[in-house]
């Protein structure tokens, strides 16, 4: 198998496996499959991710094998341990449904997802117009700053998204509980961005 076979692979396996273990983060606390709510936001980002991939494979797998890589080559400080239990925003909605502590309405769990698939839709254009995007803060040789696109409107038009998702995520899974923890993103990308 030649490299970029290779590569082809990885970067497919790569949102499989994470769709994988928001899978088992969702349907596990739930105790049951019969979680439509979970259902809708996972097939969504499912596809939306299976989406990015194919169209980047193609444009520029540069950006894939980059958004892979997860060890920072510059000294950062990290936020405080306990902001990264905004993760419990995907945890509890499972709970939520087992136990009937939340009556989420069906039209503010449908609008919930439509506005976490924008966000999603945002990071997007934000890869579309930024081959540099990746998941740790690094600069690199021949980067500039961004001014097109979505970085026309807003200076960090990926976090934007990502706040989208995370605010939301707990509405599209049907659990008011779950945006407790979800807040958490918020100081959590503040102080990034401050790192950035």
């Amino acid at each position: 198998m030649g490299d970029t076979e290779r590569s082809k692979r990885k970067a497919y396996l790569f949102p499989i496996l994470i769709m994988i273990a928001m899978g088992v983060i969702l349907f596990l606390p739930a105790g049951s499959f019969r979680f439509w709510q979970a259902w809708i936001w996972w097939c969504g980002l499912f596809a939306l991710m299976m989406f990015t991939t194919a169209f980047f494979q193609k444009k520029s797998p540069e950006l894939l094998a980059r958004r892979r890589a997860y060890k920072e080559t510059e000294v950062t400080r990290k936020p405080p341990a306990i902001l990264k239990l905004y993760f419990l925003g995907f945890i509890i909605p499972g709970f939520d449904v087992r136990f009937h502590w939340s009556s989420v309405p069906v039209w503010m769990i449908i609008v919930s997802d439509v506005l976490v698939f924008v966000g999603y839709i945002l990071i997007i254009f934000v890869f579309n117009e930024n081959r540099y995007a990746s998941t740790v803060i690094q600069v690199e040789q021949d980067q500039s700053v961004i001014t097109t696109g979505p970085y026309a409107i807003v200076r960090h038009p990926m976090y934007s998204g990502m706040l989208l998702m995370s605010l939301f995520s707990p509405l599209a899974l049907g659990s008011y509980w779950a945006i407790i923890p979800s807040l958490l993103i918020i100081p959590s990308l503040i102080l990034r961005i401050k790192n950035e």
